[in-house]
């Protein structure tokens, strides 16, 4: 858990480049709006992050899912978001999948070429 208050907020870098991101070209933000957000969506990660402890909690479970977030997205009426998040969680799945595939034949590619070498 986190031992100062500090540690729970999101890494300023990270939302600065969200932020940029999202805003239109030529327009900036101050230094005291990107602390704002940052405080304002640290409160939201942790908001859901409780959600979802509580639904893991109801189905008497220690591991929290994408899921559970995706229900606690529903339960504190962000149900807006519910269908994105639920894309972004597939791609990344997939994302992973094909990242294992990918090591797995740089594996058998490289078991290939040494029992070629050992011959």
């Amino acid at each position: 858990m986190a031992e100062k208050l500090e540690d729970l907020n999101l890494p300023m870098t990270v939302v600065t480049r969200i932020v940029k991101e999202a805003l239109p070209e030529g327009v900036s933000i101050s230094k005291e709006a990107r602390t704002g957000l940052a405080k304002a969506a640290s409160v939201f990660v942790l908001y859901v992050t409780s959600a979802a402890t509580n639904i893991v909690k109801q189905k008497k479970r220690k591991a929290l899912t994408g899921q559970d977030v995706l229900d606690a997205m529903k339960d504190i009426e962000f149900e807006r978001f519910v269908d994105p998040l639920d894309e972004a969680l597939e791609q990344y799945k997939l994302m992973v999948s094909a990242k294992k595939a990918n090591s797995g034949k740089k594996k058998d590619e490289t078991d290939e070429v040494e029992m070629i070498e050992d011959d």
